[in-house]
């Protein structure tokens, strides 16, 4: 593979990526969370959206996947852990972080289809 057709992937990835969080955070709103924060940066790893209803945090995964099987295992152990730590990094710098509660959802973008919110979807180790 060149350079030019590894590039254009990592571009056409990157953007697909986007598309799917933007439509992710969008699916979100509509059930009544508000998106807090987008691509979440921490030393410890990225976290895609931070969601929030009332006192609960919802720390969402998106995965565009051609089913919701293969978005599901697109987020292994290692990931998890990634994620969970990232996540521990945010909480610690929220004020009110004594009163609320975190879930670790998935959002899968499928095909011609409505985003997939899966709850709850692993507990943090």
């Amino acid at each position: 593979m060149s350079d030019d057709t590894a590039r254009a992937r990592r571009r056409a990835g990157f953007a697909l990526g986007h598309r799917g969080e933007t439509l992710a955070a969008w699916a979100l709103r509509l059930k009544g969370y508000r998106i807090l924060a987008r691509r979440h940066r921490t030393r410890l790893g990225e976290i895609d959206l931070v969601a929030r209803r009332g006192d609960l945090v919802a720390i969402v995964e998106v995965k565009a996947r051609p089913t919701l099987a293969e978005a599901m295992e697109a987020v292994g152990p290692e990931a998890q852990r990634r994620i969970a730590h990232a996540a521990d990094l945010w909480l610690a710098r929220q004020r009110d972080a004594h009163r609320l509660s975190l879930r670790f959802d998935i959002v899968a973008i499928l095909p011609r289809r409505w985003p997939v919110h899966v709850k709850d979807a692993w507990r943090a180790r």
